[in-house]
């Protein structure tokens, strides 16, 4: 007796086959494609593979590309006046171990960076060659879900957190990291370090005559409390030595209402500190305009950078009216406020990454405005004296998401502009480099002038 063809696996079968053919047919499903006909041949080459007389050096020369990439002119950090001096000499003092000797770098960007991302990497590559001084600023709590620091894990309660991209509080007041939080009695945060050495924590507050208490904890043990009442209203910050081998910290609010800002955490030893501080969502004008100007530049004077990266373009590039009007203005207002706090730190304008739109055919291109707006941030940098690097230029240009979104695996987000772990990590290691080479060149300098001076006094 002859059996009947099974209905339901036939049906899946051919839902399978539709499932593989409609994205090859349909260009706005393209990137759905599960399957890559063109591969065929290559499945079915059944030569035998050619082996070399080492694998190991065969496989060495295979990955050669991605071990030493070329540098091209476009990666590098323009600098013709030398703006980065400043911070090219205080690296210059921790890589000769001077006691004391830090550099530190304020990095303000957007959402990437409130995700730690490029900064992370940039910061471990920085530390693991010129030493780690510690990790340096952290939010009080998450203001958003995916706020994170690579290196530190939070967990709170209790806080109403205010970034001042929303412009909650009227006074402009929000610390270094750009969010106040507010707790009462209750309110905590738990902090664990992955690297333990840090031997002091600093907590950055406001202070007024209905400040309640905060007890600051390592581990176990207090470290202290701190009354934050004073009798007229003022930022300030209050540091504590901590155990070295501590990894844990908790943070209380054991009395009354408090606001708080950030914490900073510090090692004794000669290196470089990274703070990334990002704000989900920002412009320029948050810094610009948002920010009460008096207020951010004590923090500013308070946290003593070496280097303040300007990172922002990302969110801007949606809005050519703006773009055209309003953005070299606050870009302006920025650079003014940043020199007029820390005259002597090096002010570097990093361009945004590449940000992808979907195009007619369901090709993914670069949305109009950015060429524009990075245009724009390289002529501000030459007009205010700062040095620029060209993210945009230095990832590949044009359509660079579009490329990273189809590569194996995917390098960016479904949204063509936040990029994975591993696209972060390409472009950290690309402002890394940058970095070095203009270090390096710095060096170089100095050796020459050096040398140029010892054969007068000859």
């Amino acid at each position: 007796m002859r059996l009947p063809w099974p209905k339901k696996p036939l049906l899946a079968i051919a839902t399978f086959c539709v499932g593989i053919a409609l994205p090859q047919l349909i260009p706005q499903w393209y990137n759905w494609r599960v399957f890559e006909w063109s591969t065929v041949p290559m499945v079915l080459d059944f030569q035998p593979r050619k082996m070399s007389v080492s694998p190991v050096a065969e496989e060495l020369e295979r990955l050669r590309p991605d071990m030493a990439p070329v540098r091209s002119p476009e990666s590098r950090i323009v600098d013709s006046i030398g703006a980065m001096e400043n911070f090219y000499a205080s690296l210059l003092k921790v890589e000769r171990q001077q006691a004391g000797a830090v550099a530190r770098i304020l990095h303000y960007g957007d959402s990437p960076t409130t995700a730690d991302m490029i900064s992370a990497d940039v910061r471990n590559f920085l530390q693991l060659r010129f030493g780690d001084a510690g990790h340096g600023t952290f939010l009080i709590a998450k203001p958003w879900a995916w706020y994170a620091h690579r290196g530190v894990d939070v967990s709170s309660s209790g806080w109403q957190a205010d970034p001042a991209t929303l412009r909650q509080q009227k006074d402009g007041w929000y610390g270094l990291g750009g969010v106040s939080f507010t707790g009462h009695t209750g309110a905590r945060s738990r902090y664990a370090l992955k690297r333990p050495g840090h031997t002091k924590l600093t907590l950055s507050y406001f202070g007024h005559p209905e400040g309640g208490e905060v007890t600051v904890y390592a581990g176990e043990v207090e470290v202290g409390r701190l009354d934050t009442s004073m009798p007229e209203r003022m930022a300030a910050e209050q540091t504590w030595p901590i155990p070295p081998e501590a990894q844990n910290f908790e943070i209380r609010v054991t009395r009354g209402s408090v606001r708080l800002f950030c914490l900073t955490w510090r090692k004794d030893t000669a290196g470089v500190m990274y703070d990334g501080i990002g704000l989900n969502g920002t412009w320029a004008g948050v810094l610009a305009s948002y920010m009460n100007e008096g207020h951010w530049a004590g923090q500013l004077k308070a946290a003593r950078p070496n280097l303040v990266i300007i990172n922002y373009g990302t969110n801007e590039s949606g809005y050519r009216n703006y773009v055209d009007t309003s953005y070299p203005k606050d870009m302006r207002e920025i650079l003014r406020r940043v020199r007029a706090a820390v005259p002597e730190a090096s002010i570097l304008i990093m361009s945004p990454m590449d940000r992808g739109a979907r195009e007619a055919g369901g090709t993914i291109g670069t949305v109009p405005t950015l060429p524009q707006l990075v245009a724009v941030q390289s002529r501000l940098a030459a007009e205010n004296g700062c040095a620029f690097f060209n993210t945009f230029q230095a990832m590949g240009g044009p359509g660079t998401m579009g490329k990273w979104y189809l590569a194996e695996p995917r390098l960016v987000n479904a949204d063509f502009i936040h990029p994975m772990p591993s696209g972060a990590r390409i472009v950290g290691t690309l402002l890394y480099q940058a970095l070095m080479d203009g270090y390096n060149s710095y060096k170089l300098k100095q050796l020459r002038q050096n040398m140029a001076e010892a054969r007068k006094r000859e």
